[in-house]
């Protein structure tokens, strides 16, 4: 943490990168996140466009938009598309580096009249990472296993699962996790009921009846990690009397929850180098942040503890805390692939008879393919889909891990990789 309370983030290397040799980057995620204070640390002029008396003043005269000591800041760019466009064409007029950073918490339903492709480059921003939340260095990179030399592994953590439960309701929102248990948890639905009340509407989408957005949201959360159908969502969505809401009504929500980053799901795997026969193409749900869906569901650190949560039902291998723990490593495996340049997927044959949780992909077909696992210990059937999937892949798969909540990084006399979740970094 910086003397003024900044916890540096693994996407500011990222953006000092970028920043040195392009004329415009837009930093895209959910509201909360840092976005702002990250492109703040680099600004030397700032147009916030939430603040209804700049906002005025820009829309009268939009050359201000690009008027002042470089780098320039436009924040919720969003709220007025057209400040892209503007961006755009000042970069196609003056493509020096480090002339514009565009915040944006959410994508606008009117789009800008060009895509920015060539001028504006798309830096996605998380909530944090375990590796940012927690005090440990790690000691395994993701980019080590991507390099395919299956280095040895060392490393220690004394992070159990009690502290992966807290770090789940904790969040990753970096306002909101320095914050007591009481007002953290004020704050989390203080969260929620703006995206029906205020968020929504910012995307010209009106919310008709907000109890209804909060079941659905309420039975995606349930479905977390899951590759449930969205007609089941829809179904574990319904009220006490049996009424769900109609396809025409969530359809929408998804969408605009999109839009908002608030949905971020794991796509199936296709592979075209070594294609492998039946696999499934549904993504696994995550929301952006796992304390967004232990909050919805209305558990705490103990419960996931205990496997007393309740909410609907949603079919699932294991306990909910189980679901949250893979959703949080996913978040954080999300965050180390970006800085790699690497994509997350998942693997899931059709009948469900093999699959992998998390599969980091880099150039052509290579991948590490990685297994959550919500124990201290790792098992021989907790290894056999990284055994098929090696036999199937062969050279294609750099290195495979199970990530656990144990308490040392290891390498197996196998070649697996045995690695903590605290131990694990970009």
């Amino acid at each position: 943490m910086s003397p003024d309370g900044y916890i540096p983030r693994i996407v500011d290397q990222e953006l000092d990168e970028l920043i040195e040799g392009l004329p415009a980057i837009a930093i895209e995620g959910p509201r909360g996140v840092g976005k702002t204070e990250t492109a703040l640390r680099r600004a030397k002029t700032v147009h916030r466009l939430d603040d209804a008396d700049q906002y005025a003043l820009i829309r009268a005269q939009r050359q201000r938009l690009i008027e002042g000591e470089p780098p320039i800041l436009i924040d919720e760019w969003q709220r007025m598309p057209e400040s892209w466009d503007v961006v755009r064409r000042a970069v196609d007029a003056d493509g020096t580096a480090g002339r514009f950073l565009l915040t944006g918490s959410a994508t606008p339903t009117r789009k800008p009249t060009h895509s920015g492709a060539g001028r504006i480059v798309t830096v996605r921003m998380r909530p944090m990472s375990l590796a940012e939340r927690m005090p440990v260095v790690p000691t395994v990179s993701l980019g080590s296993l991507l390099s395919g030399t299956r280095p040895d592994l060392t490393g220690e953590t004394d992070a159990t699962i009690v502290d992966y439960a807290e770090e789940i309701m904790r969040s990753g929102f970096p306002g909101i996790r320095r914050l007591s248990s009481r007002l953290r948890r004020s704050a989390l639905d203080g969260y929620l009921d703006r995206i029906a009340e205020h968020d929504f509407d910012d995307l010209d989408r009106r919310v008709r009846d907000p109890h209804t957005l909060r079941r659905w949201l309420m039975a995606y959360a349930a479905a977390t990690s899951t590759t449930a159908s969205f007609e089941t969502v829809r179904d574990a969505a319904a009220t006490s009397q049996g009424h769900k809401p109609a396809r025409s009504t969530t359809l929408p929500y998804r969408t605009a929850l999109e839009q908002l980053w608030l949905l971020d799901e794991v796509s199936a795997w296709h592979p075209t180098r070594n294609p492998l026969r039946r696999l499934a193409g549904s993504p696994t749900h995550h929301l952006a942040d796992p304390a967004l869906a232990a909050r919805l569901l209305g558990c705490d650190a103990d419960e996931l503890l205990a496997g007393t949560t309740g909410g609907p039902a949603i079919a699932r291998n294991g306990p909910l805390l189980g679901a949250l723990f893979e959703s949080l490593v996913t978040l954080s495996v999300k965050v180390y692939a970006q800085q790699n340049e690497a994509r997350v997927h998942h693997l899931r044959t059709h009948g469900g008879e093999r699959e992998v949780d998390l599969i980091v992909e880099r150039g052509y077909g290579t991948v590490v393919a990685l297994e959550v696992k919500l124990t201290s210990s790792v098992e021989e059937r907790d290894l056999r889909h990284l055994r098929w999937l090696s036999e199937r892949l062969g050279p294609d798969l750099l290195d495979a891990a199970v990530i656990t909540t144990g308490s040392h990084a290891y390498r197996r006399r196998d070649g697996i990789a045995v690695v903590p979740a605290a131990l694990l970094g970009a």
